[in-house]
Formats: structure tokens, C-alpha cells, sequence
């Protein structure tokens, strides 16, 4: 467990299964997932063997909240790279249609910049979001991500085409 001042972030378990498939469909939070396609119980399964692989790349937790020990989301470091240490780092709150906010957010999200780079002794942390997730674009700019890259024109949605954009962290980058 990593705990922080409201929150903690635990290993998922099975019992968590029904509530982060019930927010992952939420269409108006899987409109910013890379994984735009409803997902089912047996999905939701594979996903959580996989994490669960003693050799997984994948090191996700879920994000609770301290006082009452609700689930609120889910935050992890995906398709790590032990050679090049680096991370695909992914986070969203899906209690009461929250996805990003300036405090469970933020916590649970500086929670796991630090076990990535003070634990895993990661050296990159990385995301991909889409241009139309300006929630997520502010969580980054306040987490001191650096903007990498775009990619014009990867995802449609409603209507129209949104970019990806590519942020970065560094273990070495001085943070405020």
C-alpha cells in the first residue's frame, strides 16, 4: 500500500472488478481512453490476470479514499520498460464522475510518480492523451509533465478529428 494524506493506493482486487468496468464504459469518461470499445466482464478479467502475472509489465493500483476506504479510480505504470526505465503512466477517479480533479487526482498521481521513480527506480514516465481531454492536459501541466510531442489527427470523436499528445517526465527533471 502507498498512502498519502486522502488517499491510498492498493493492489486491485477481484471485488473492484464490477465498478472499474462500470466507470471504464462511461462514455463520457472512455471518450479519453485510448481503449475506446465497451468493455464486458470477460475483457475486464483478462485485464485483471494480466495485471496480476507475477512477470506483468504492468504495475496498476487502485485509487481509495483514506477516510472511508471508497473506491475511487485507478492509476498504474503500463508496458514498463525495465531496460529503458521508463513507463506508460495512466490514472483516472471515476467516483461520483469525478476522472480528474486538484486533490484525489493529484494526490494519487504524485503517489505514483514517486514509487515510479523511488521504488521502480524508473527513469521515464510517459502519456498519451487526446487534444479534447483538457482535464488531463491541466493534471500534467500541474504535475510538471513536459509536452513531447503531437501526433495531428489519431482520434475521432464527435464529429471530428483530436490529436494525441505526448507527455513526459523525467526522473532527472527538477520539479518545484
Amino acid at each position: 500500500m502507498i498512502t498519502g494524506k486522502n488517499v491510498v493506493l492498493r493492489a486491485i482486487e477481484k471485488a473492484d472488478l464490477p465498478q472499474l468496468m462500470e466507470w471504464r464504459n462511461n462514455p463520457e469518461m472512455r471518450k479519453y481512453f485510448r481503449g475506446v470499445d465497451e468493455i464486458n466482464t470477460d475483457n475486464q478479467n483478462k485485464w485483471f490476470d494480466v495485471i496480476n502475472d507475477k512477470d506483468s509489465i504492468h504495475k496498476m493500483f487502485a485509487i481509495v479514499k483514506k477516510d472511508t476506504n471508497e473506491l475511487m479510480g485507478a492509476c498504474g505504470l503500463c508496458h514498463i520498460n525495465w531496460i529503458n526505465r521508463s513507463a506508460d503512466f495512466s490514472i483516472y477517479i471515476g467516483y461520483d464522475n469525478i476522472y480528474v480533479d486538484n486533490v484525489y487526482a493529484v494526490e494519487a498521481a504524485n503517489l505514483m510518480r514517486d514509487y515510479g521513480f523511488e521504488v521502480l527506480n524508473l527513469h521515464r514516465l510517459w502519456t498519451e492523451i487526446y487534444s479534447l481531454d483538457k482535464s488531463k492536459k491541466k493534471l500534467y501541466d500541474l504535475l510538471e509533465f513536459k509536452l513531447e510531442g503531437e501526433f495531428r489527427d489519431t482520434y475521432w470523436h464527435g464529429n471530428m478529428w483530436h490529436s494525441s499528445l505526448f507527455y513526459a517526465l523525467l526522473s532527472s527533471d527538477e520539479r518545484s
